[in-house]
């Protein structure tokens, strides 16, 4: 069904194969768009961007006070008061019991 193809890539310019069994995988993800970048250039991509998820730099914390065990922590939102926040303790042993 599929062949293999040969495309140029938009930042070097260089030829790269893409593969029948590339093309199957992309078809299996639902990508409609062939690749732009050879190999190489996607991995320097990745590797300039952070990988997958960028570089977004460390997560604010924010304090709290456990609605269990009444011990101070930091947790990664800001806590709105409407709803108990647990330490990471408390939270693994209530998310354990379901």
């Amino acid at each position: 069904m599929y062949e293999d193809k040969t495309l140029v890539c938009r930042d070097c310019g260089n030829e790269f194969a893409f593969t029948a069994s590339e093309q199957e995988f992309y078809a299996e993800k639902g990508f409609t768009n062939e690749p732009g970048r050879c190999p190489q250039c996607r991995a320097a991509r990745k590797q300039r961007n952070g990988g997958r998820f960028g570089s977004r730099g460390p997560r604010e914390m924010y304090p709290a006070v456990c609605a269990a065990c009444g011990e101070e922590t930091q947790v990664p939102f800001q806590p709105s008061g409407d709803r108990p926040v647990y330490c990471r303790e408390c939270f693994s042993q209530k998310r354990n019991r379901y």
